[in-house]
């Protein structure tokens, strides 16, 4: 399943763990979205991936940390995620992660 496919409540559970969660930036030549989460979060992270797309990585375990890392880049997420976290996260629901993911698309120049 692809985001066009989520229901408001899917797609209210993903904009959540991003705004809690989330981080938005680059690696200077393209944009991207990850997720890193304790290795706990699997069944959440594998559900991300089958509605949302994106790529899972891990599990890793260094450093005493366990966790996954979820990332979206590249054509999925110029195409896909950006419209729908244009069209529905706002600085109404959460102004800080509003002006990360804003900030992103400037930096990146994606409309």
């Amino acid at each position: 399943m692809n985001s066009k496919g989520a229901s408001d409540l899917d797609i209210g559970v993903f904009i959540g763990v991003l705004i809690g969660e989330g981080h938005f930036g680059g690696d200077g030549r393209q944009p991207h979205i990850t997720l890193r989460m304790h290795t706990r979060h699997e069944t959440l992270f594998r559900w991300i991936v089958e509605h949302f797309g994106g790529k899972l990585y891990g599990p890793y375990h260094h450093g005493g940390r366990h966790y996954y890392q979820w990332m979206a880049r590249g054509a999925y997420l110029r195409d896909e995620l950006v419209p729908l976290l244009t069209e529905r996260l706002g600085a109404e629901l959460d102004e800080h992660t509003f002006r990360r993911f804003v900030d992103m698309k400037d930096r990146y120049a994606i409309e």
